[in-house]
């Protein structure tokens, strides 16, 4: 059975950091580019973080570069997403994902979601 389970959400102040985790099982992790998307009320899901399967590169959207960082160890079937300096408009819904090409299909994946709110 495929799970992906995000924890690390939370209430935090503007300008806070918080770390998410999303631990996998039931499929070859390794074998998968990770990443995280995120889904404010009244807005369509956008992916904020992506790493491929070996980890050796990464992407980031403009709205979130240079705050979040997204990572993850093989070994321990997670990925994490780390996230400082963080605004009002951060406040989200924050998804897992996993996805694996096989052409001509994909496997995906997702989590159920960690709720994460910046607020004073």
């Amino acid at each position: 059975q495929v799970q992906l389970v995000e924890s690390g959400g939370g209430l935090v102040q503007p300008g806070g950091s918080l770390r998410l985790s999303c631990a996998a099982s039931g499929f070859t992790f390794s074998e998968y580019r990770m990443s995280w998307y995120r889904q404010a009320p009244g807005k369509e899901r956008e992916a904020v973080a992506s790493i491929t399967s070996s980890g050796g590169s990464t992407n980031y959207p403009d709205s979130v570069k240079g705050r979040f960082t997204i990572s993850r160890d093989n070994a321990k079937n997670t990925v994490y997403l780390q996230m400082n300096s963080l605004k009002p408009e951060d406040t989200a819904v924050y998804y897992c994902n996993a996805k694996r090409f096989d052409i001509p299909r994909v496997r995906e994946y997702w989590g159920q979601g960690t709720q994460v709110t910046v607020s004073s």
